[in-house]
C-alpha cells in the first residue's frame, strides 16, 4: 500500500512537472499574440497590469474564474459541461510522449506518433460535443466546420508524418530526433515541412482558417453559449494545442533538441524551446497578416492540393530510400 501511495504521488509530480510550465506558457503565449499583434498594427497591446503588462494574463484568468457560469436553458446540461472539459483534458495528454532531452520524458512509446494523431484526432469530439449541447444552430455549424476541417486535414498529416517515419525507420519520436543528427528533415522533406506547417493551421483551427468561429457568419462558433471559466477552458485547450504542434513540428522536422551547429552542444531542451518559440511567431504573424479563407476554398486546399501533394512526395520519398537501399534497419 505503501509502495502504491508513493509510486502515485511520483506520477502527480510528474505530471504537475508538464502541466504547470504548459499552463503558464498558455498564458505568456496570449501576451505575447496580443503585443506582436499590437506591433504590427501600429497600436500598444496590454500595458496597464504588472510590468508592461506582463500580469495580464493573471488578471484575464482570475476575471473568468469570478465570473458566473451561464447554462442555456434548452441546453443538454451534462454534455454542455463535459465538452470544455474533454478538449482541455485532450490539449495536456499529447504532452506526456513528448521529448524534451534524449532522457527527458515523461512516457517512452514506441508508436508515439501514432499516439499523438490518435489524441489529436480525439480534440474534434469536444467541439462536436459543445455545438450539438448547446441547441442553437449557430454552434452547431460552427462544430460542423470545425469536424469536416480538422477530418480533412488529418489526412494530409498523416501522409507527412508516414514520410518522416520511412526517412526515420521509426513511430519513436524520440529515435526520430536522433536519425535527424546528420541533418533536420527541413531540407530533404521541405515540401511535406509547408504541407505540415499549413495544416497545424488547420488543424487547430487558427487563422486564416478560423471557419468555425467566423465572427461575420457564426457569431463566435462552437463556443459562443459559453462563458466564464467553461470558455476558459476551451480557450486554454486551444492555445495548448498550437504549442503542441509546433513542439511536433520542431521535433519532425527541425531536429527536435539537437543543435543546429556542430560546434555546440549536440542536445538541450533550450534548442527545443527555441524552435518552440518560432512554431509560436508563425501562429501570431499568420492570425495578423492574412485573410480568412471562404469555406471552399479551404476544402479545395486540403483536398485538391495537400492530398495528392503529400501521398504523391510519400511515394517519392519511399522510392529513392528503396532504390539507393536508404531504408533504416
Amino acid at each position: 500500500m505503501i509502495k502504491l501511495i508513493f509510486l502515485l504521488s511520483i506520477l502527480l509530480l510528474k505530471s504537475l512537472s508538464i502541466i504547470i510550465p504548459l499552463l503558464i506558457s498558455v498564458a505568456y503565449f496570449t501576451i505575447a499574440e496580443r503585443k506582436i499583434m499590437g506591433i504590427i498594427q501600429r497600436r500598444k497591446g496590454p500595458n496597464v497590469i504588472g510590468f508592461v503588462g506582463l500580469l495580464q494574463p493573471l488578471a484575464d484568468g482570475l476575471k473568468l474564474f469570478t465570473k458566473e457560469t451561464i447554462l442555456p436553458s434548452d441546453s443538454n446540461t451534462i454534455l454542455f459541461l463535459i465538452a470544455p472539459l474533454l478538449t482541455f483534458m485532450l490539449s495536456l495528454m499529447g504532452w506526456c510522449v513528448i521529448p524534451y532531452g534524449n532522457n527527458l520524458i515523461f512516457a517512452e512509446l514506441n508508436v508515439g506518433i501514432l499516439y499523438l494523431l490518435a489524441v489529436s484526432s480525439l480534440g474534434v469530439y469536444g467541439i462536436l460535443i459543445a455545438g450539438w449541447s448547446s441547441n442553437s444552430k449557430y454552434p452547431f455549424l460552427g462544430a460542423l466546420r470545425s469536424a469536416s476541417q480538422m477530418i480533412s486535414y488529418e489526412i494530409s498529416i498523416g501522409f507527412v508524418l508516414l514520410s518522416v517515419c520511412a526517412c526515420a525507420g521509426s513511430f519513436n519520436l524520440t529515435e526520430i530526433v536522433l536519425a535527424q543528427s546528420g541533418g533536420w528533415y527541413v531540407l530533404p522533406l521541405f515540401p511535406m515541412f509547408i504541407v505540415f506547417n499549413v495544416s497545424m493551421l488547420a488543424e487547430t483551427n487558427r487563422h486564416p482558417f478560423d471557419l468555425p468561429e467566423a465572427e461575420a457568419e457564426l457569431v463566435s462558433g462552437y463556443n459562443v453559449e459559453y462563458s466564464a471559466m467553461t470558455f476558459a477552458l476551451f480557450f486554454l485547450g486551444e492555445y495548448a494545442n498550437m504549442l503542441l504542434m509546433s513542439t511536433f513540428n520542431a521535433i519532425l522536422f527541425l531536429g527536435g533538441w539537437l543543435s543546429p551547429f556542430s560546434m555546440l552542444p549536440l542536445s538541450g531542451s533550450l534548442w527545443l524551446s527555441g524552435k518552440i518559440l518560432l512554431g509560436v511567431v508563425f501562429f501570431i504573424l499568420t492570425r495578423a497578416t492574412l485573410p480568412r479563407y471562404r469555406y471552399d476554398q479551404l476544402m479545395l486546399l486540403g483536398w485538391k492540393c495537400f492530398l495528392p501533394l503529400s501521398l504523391g512526395y510519400l511515394t517519392f520519398t519511399s522510392s529513392i530510400l528503396i532504390s539507393f537501399n536508404l531504408l533504416p534497419n
